[in-house]
């Protein structure tokens, strides 16, 4: 069983009804806005680590967090920061995590192309002139998991660390069904 460790989690929510950019990069002083480069703000976080795309229309994007737990940690932390500014937020806003990336070992070499040929080229895109990793898309979980002759994996698009999970130990079980691991 390869273990995963989640690099990223992207979540979105709508924190307000609206809001005015220029009040935040007033009072959070480490908020960067420049409205002719990119129409949202920009504030990061240190613990944990995060940062937020702030947008006028109230939403936030939130990337960067190691963890699910740690995204709901920081837009609650962003929220009340700016209640204490007098900037008015939602009290339960929805979060949806959009995207997870995570990575996984599975500790042996692998030959690309024979993995190539052994699961198909319906769900396969390798092109090692183009990129080093096979790019496999699977159907259920719906995510994409890029393997690597190293016997790296990096999993995305997974909405769950569960997801990211199973997608890990598909892999492994046909390639291991495969005789290739």
């Amino acid at each position: 069983m390869a273990e995963i460790k989640i690099e990223n989690v992207v979540a979105s929510t709508k924190l307000a009804e609206s809001f005015d950019l220029n009040k935040i990069v007033e009072e959070f002083e480490e908020a960067e806005y420049n409205k002719k480069k990119f129409p949202g703000l920009v504030y990061r976080v240190k613990n944990p680590k995060a940062a937020f795309l702030v947008f006028t229309s109230g939403k936030i994007v939130c990337t960067g967090a190691k963890s699910v737990e740690n995204v709901h940690t920081v837009i609650n932390m962003i929220a009340k920061k700016m209640r204490e500014h007098g900037i008015p937020t939602l009290d339960k806003p929805d979060i949806r995590v959009q995207n997870i990336v995570a990575s996984a070992d599975l500790g042996s070499e692998l030959n690309l192309n024979a993995i190539a040929i052994g699961l198909g080229f319906e769900n396969i895109e390798y092109e090692p002139e183009q990129f080093p990793g096979l790019v496999y898309r699977l159907d259920e979980p719906r995510v994409v998991v890029l393997i690597f002759s190293s016997g790296k994996l990096v999993v995305t698009g997974g909405k769950s660390p569960e997801a990211c999970m199973e997608g890990v130990d598909k892999v492994r079980q046909q390639l291991e069904s495969m005789g290739m691991l």
